[in-house]
């Protein structure tokens, strides 16, 4: 079997798992446990770039392709996965969506301490991350752009190249060590509160655009292995 079918059967696994933890996140009703599980879901992610990664080092073009996904969901894909700055769009989206829903009793109501309600400190943190992820994002793609250059030029002169694929695998390696990376700076400077809003309505998204993208397979007579 290869790498590649292995990882499929693994992420499927790892994404029911997922929202069993998701599922106990958002029915904990006080803060006692929330750290423990934010915790827990943060190493649910890095498991899953781990055994990534041991898959890319045997097939990176497999893991590249990502068969575990759906069409869609590849459509989407930036190096085999969500590009990170996908975060911010999420903390902004859902910071604009509480603060909208407290307007009317913001000036009555305390703070709140939800992802409505970020501090300019916080603000400006998620900013320079922002920017940080964005300069290493465009590095990765200026990176992933000079192999495939380098690849259509090799497969143009017929000649086998040592290493390529030790590129693709280096490549694949930087951009989830950057995806992982930025979770866990977000998550950092969140509240628990705010951390366990921001990682549900991550997952939410996550489960969202996969089922969509099943549906769509479904009807195009594709069959998405999980």
């Amino acid at each position: 079997m290869s790498s590649g079918l292995n990882f499929t059967s693994f992420y499927a696994t790892w994404f029911d798992h997922l929202r069993h933890l998701i599922h106990q996140l958002s029915s904990t009703p006080t803060d006692h446990h929330h750290h423990h599980l934010v915790h827990t879901i943060i190493s649910h992610y890095s498991e899953y770039f781990r055994v990534k990664s041991l898959a890319a080092e045997k097939d990176p073009l497999s893991v590249f392709s990502a068969p575990w996904a759906t069409s869609f969901e590849r459509s989407l894909h930036w190096v085999a996965g969500w590009r990170p700055t996908t975060t911010f769009h999420l903390i902004y989206s859902q910071s604009t969506i509480l603060f909208q829903s407290q307007i009317a009793d913001i000036l009555h109501a305390p703070r709140t301490g939800d992802l409505g309600d970020l501090s300019p400190s916080q603000f400006r943190r998620v900013s320079e991350i922002q920017c940080q992820t964005v300069e290493e994002e465009n590095a990765i793609t200026d990176e992933l752009s000079g192999w495939q250059d380098e690849e259509s030029e090799l497969m143009l002169r017929r000649v086998e190249a040592s290493g390529k694929s030790e590129g693709l695998v280096s490549i694949i390696k930087k951009a989830d060590d950057l995806r992982l990376r930025t979770v866990q700076k977000v998550v950092e400077l969140l509240t628990p509160k705010q951390a366990v809003e921001f990682l549900i309505a991550a997952a939410e998204l996550q489960f969202g655009v996969r089922g969509w993208g099943m549906n769509e397979d479904r009807q195009r007579g594709n069959h998405p292995d999980t």
